[in-house]
Order: structure tokens, then C-alpha cells, then sequence
């Protein structure tokens, strides 16, 4: 359990770092640049960013949270349970129910207003981002060795 606890923080943590540079850096640079040139750099993203790193990273932290999970419910330690639904729910499900079906848009040229876009996936990515660092800090909380 302290593995998978390590892990899933860690996790966290490191999808954190991705999710906090898209915010703070790459979707303030969109709107110094222009939607005309912003587009199709976010679309270039969106095909990189579905490969083995990110998806690891994202996909891999979530069935360590998904096992850790479990363990802790079956010992009775309901504190990292919570932890990784958090991550289960604000980071991956708002990345399938928020984020992909935007990036599905763009890649379909359904976006008009790419500002409104950049807006809209900006407040989902912050959600994800939110939900990994909760995540990390409710594991160090109920870490077996604390």
C-alpha cells in the first residue's frame, strides 16, 4: 500500500506539473500569439500529447489510485480512498467529460471563437489541476508511514 501511495502521489504530482504549464504558460501565450496561429499549434498538441508520456503518466497514476483505492477500503483506511477519487473523478473524468470532447472540437474545426475555446478548456484544465494537487495532499495526509 505505501508503494501505490507513493506512486499515485507522485502521479499527481507529475500530471500537475503538465496540467499547471498549459495554464500559467502555454494558454497565456495563445492569446499573445492569436487565435490564427494558436489553433493549429493546440491541434498539434492535442495529436502529441496522446502518446505513451502523457498518457502513462495520466492513465498509470489513475490505476494506482484505482488499486490503492481498493486496498485502503478493504484495510479501512478511507483517507487515501478519497484521495484517489478525487483524481479518478476531477482529473480523469474531467479530462474525458471536459477536455477531450473540446480538443475533439478543435480537431474537427468546430471552433469558431478559439478564445472562448482556450476560455472554456482553461477552466477545465484548472479543475484538473486542482483535483492532482488535492489528490497529492490527501495521500501525504494519510500516508501509511505518518
Amino acid at each position: 500500500m505505501q508503494i501505490l501511495t507513493v506512486l499515485s502521489g507522485a502521479g499527481a504530482l507529475l500530471v500537475a506539473g503538465v496540467f499547471a504549464a498549459f495554464t500559467w504558460l502555454v494558454l497565456p501565450a495563445f492569446a499573445r500569439t492569436g487565435p490564427g496561429a494558436a489553433a493549429p499549434v493546440m491541434q498539434a498538441v492535442n495529436v502529441v500529447a496522446v502518446r505513451a508520456p502523457l498518457m502513462t503518466a495520466l492513465f498509470g497514476t489513475g490505476a494506482c489510485c484505482l488499486a490503492l483505492a481498493v486496498l485502503a477500503l478493504v484495510s479501512g483506511r478511507p483517507g487515501p480512498a478519497a484521495g484517489c477519487a478525487v483524481y479518478l473523478v476531477g482529473c480523469l473524468g474531467v479530462t474525458v467529460a471536459g477536455n477531450v470532447p473540446l480538443n475533439d472540437a478543435l480537431a474537427r474545426g468546430r471552433v469558431t471563437d478559439f478564445a472562448r475555446w482556450a476560455a472554456a478548456w482553461g477552466r477545465w484544465n484548472t479543475v484538473r489541476l486542482l483535483a492532482c494537487l488535492a489528490t497529492a495532499a490527501v495521500l501525504w495526509g494519510t500516508s501509511p508511514d505518518r
